[in-house]
């Protein structure tokens, strides 16, 4: 299926800045998916589910502002939400569709959450890959505990076994998916070492303000489209009673537990995928 890197530009107060996307199908496909990743990752991470879903969908794999391929802001005080949802809009309107499905990891899932919970909201069908409405400050704690860091990393292996230790919530993965994300989740220094492809002002969030849980029921009850809530077993920023309480409220989400998981399966692995691809194709 092909494949191509694009991007288009977003807008904050400090001016214009590039969005970079992945994109897999035809640009002619009946269907349009939407794949968003976590905080401190990159649309490459979708690159396994999008090959999976390219022979019925057009699929755009963002790096959202100040990730992977995209710029870095000037004023690290606007990577927030409505910076993310206001570029995710421009992409949309990029992709010039009346309606498409949304995929999305952590704060991916976040970000379509807010999307879907909006007037007229073009996202049909919803899928969101651990995280809720309600989150907990334990599991925030412990990404702000590595997020904004800036390591630095003698070659790719040290990357990859980096990001061994700060996913190990993806849970068990062949080997080539570890250094898939190694390759695309760090970008080259001057100096010919390696640091991570994100900018380390994403994480000022977690300084400037204190840590504490954060409540979105009042988004949550307002989704309408259907919706597919994957939960790592072993999650701690998806809590088992949060997501149940999402299969009773609101949109009524079909959860589905993914064994030897944390925060956040992977959607690189075969049942997984299955489990998402079944879910959109049904509709």
């Amino acid at each position: 299926m092909p494949m191509s890197e694009r991007s288009f530009l977003g807008l904050s107060p400090a001016g214009f800045h590039k969005v970079a996307y992945t994109q897999w199908g035809r640009d002619d496909a009946a269907r349009t998916a939407v794949c968003v990743h976590g905080l401190t990752r990159n649309g490459r991470d979708f690159d396994a589910l999008a090959l999976d879903l390219a022979d019925r969908y057009r699929v755009a794999c963002p790096d959202v502002v100040g990730r992977g391929r995209s710029d870095w802001l000037p004023v690290p005080a606007l990577y927030g939400y409505p910076q993310y949802c206001a570029d995710m809009n421009a992409l949309i309107a990029r992709l010039g569709v009346a309606e498409l499905d949304w995929v999305g990891t952590s704060m991916g899932g976040l970000i379509g959450m807010m999307l879907a919970a909006q007037p007229n909201s073009p996202i049909r069908r919803l899928v969101i890959n651990d995280v809720g409405p309600f989150v907990a400050k334990a599991g925030l704690q412990r990404i702000a505990d590595y997020v904004g860091k800036d390591p630095v990393f003698e070659d790719i292996a040290a990357v990859e076994s980096y990001l061994r230790f700060v996913l190990m919530g993806f849970g068990r993965l062949p080997d080539e998916c570890w250094r898939h994300m190694a390759e695309h989740g760090a970008r080259r220094l001057p100096d010919g070492r390696f640091g991570l492809a994100y900018d380390p002002g994403i994480g000022d969030a977690f300084k400037t303000q204190p840590i504490g849980d954060v409540d979105l029921w009042a988004v949550w009850d307002r989704i309408r489209c259907p919706v597919l809530v994957l939960r790592g077993a072993d999650s701690d920023l998806l809590t088992a009673g949060t997501a149940e309480e999402m299969g009773r409220r609101g949109p009524g989400a079909r959860v589905v537990e993914i064994a030897g998981t944390g925060h956040a399966p992977s959607l690189m692995v075969e049942e997984q995928k299955a489990v998402v691809r079944s879910f959109l194709l049904e509709g």
